[in-house]
């Protein structure tokens, strides 16, 4: 394996100036000073006038032709593409998005296909530079090997020496220990010869899952319900831990209080985890449960 992982941060780029600011307030007034520079008999400053009502409908539709705009402008960018406009561009690397689950038609009622996320679609769409290479970056590895199979949630490649490559695997499915039939996919099409240099030895293996819970204890202010915060608080923790779901990943204790200190919640007591889990590059976290107590009103 040669190289490194050349992959720009889609999230740490400045945001593109042709997207433009859009407020209608400031739409309209450009047009009524406009309107008041072209006709300076026209006074009237009340909004029932039939002009200022002919002028916000006029600002109003500009504003939705500038977001339209905007929009347009997002689509062509990979960082900010979606849906079929991010089809396009993955079609334009080559790239297309994987089917998890062809659904059921015939069922009652139908089950719909599930498809790769637009998250994970970008990010291979990326990768399919690296790709084109045989000279064994690890870019190259990590595309090869998330595109193996759509149950290849995430992958790694390390050189533990030369000449020695180990591409680690973490499932989609379950707590995402990958099966031998999706490892034995995932060899085949390393071993390729347009994929894998003469002088590589790779050997594929499973990501090591480090398994945990989540346990604490929410204390509150008086006011919102606390119910209502409660779940709010669960649904992040579940977001969290979701978004660690990835090999090289770790489970912070800040990133914890963060998603359970919700609008709301006054205080947190944390007793699983008990620390920071840290992982490497062949390891992944997965949390098997989310237990949290109202501990009530902390005054």
């Amino acid at each position: 394996m040669s190289g490194g992982f050349t992959a720009v941060d889609l999230s740490r780029l400045p945001a593109p100036d042709v997207v433009e600011a859009i407020e209608f307030e400031t739409i309209f007034d450009a047009m009524l000073a406009d309107l008041r520079e072209r006709d300076p008999s026209f006074d009237v400053t009340v909004e029932s006038d039939p002009a200022y009502k002919v002028l916000q409908v006029a600002a109003y539709r500009e504003m939705l032709l500038r977001q339209r705009i905007n929009e347009a402008a997002k689509g062509v960018m990979l960082a900010y593409a979606i849906g079929a406009d991010l089809d396009q561009l993955g079609a334009l690397y080559g790239v297309e998005r994987q089917t998890l689950s062809e659904g059921n038609p015939n069922a009652i009622p139908p089950v719909e296909p599930t498809f790769e996320t637009d998250a994970d679609f970008r990010r291979r769409i990326q990768l399919s530079l690296e790709g084109f290479s045989t000279a064994g970056p690890e870019g190259a590895y990590v595309f090869h090997a998330l595109s193996a199979d759509g149950a290849v949630l995430d992958a790694s490649a390390t050189s533990p020496s030369p000449g020695e490559v180990v591409v680690t695997v973490l499932s989609r499915n379950d707590n995402g220990n990958a099966p031998a039939s999706l490892l034995d996919v995932v060899d085949a099409t390393l071993s390729a010869e347009d994929v894998r240099p003469l002088t590589d030895h790779v050997t594929v293996q499973s990501a090591e899952i480090i398994e945990y819970a989540i346990d604490a204890t929410l204390y509150f202010y008086a006011g919102p319900d606390r119910e209502v915060v409660m779940r709010q608080a669960q649904e992040q923790a579940a977001t969290y831990a979701e978004q660690q779901h990835r090999l090289g990943l770790d489970v912070t204790l800040s990133g914890l209080y963060a998603a359970l200190h919700q609008p709301g919640v006054q205080s947190v007591e944390l007793a699983e985890p008990a620390a920071s889990i840290v992982v490497d590059r062949t390891q992944a976290t997965y949390c098997t449960a989310i237990d949290l107590t109202d501990g009530g009103l902390d005054e």
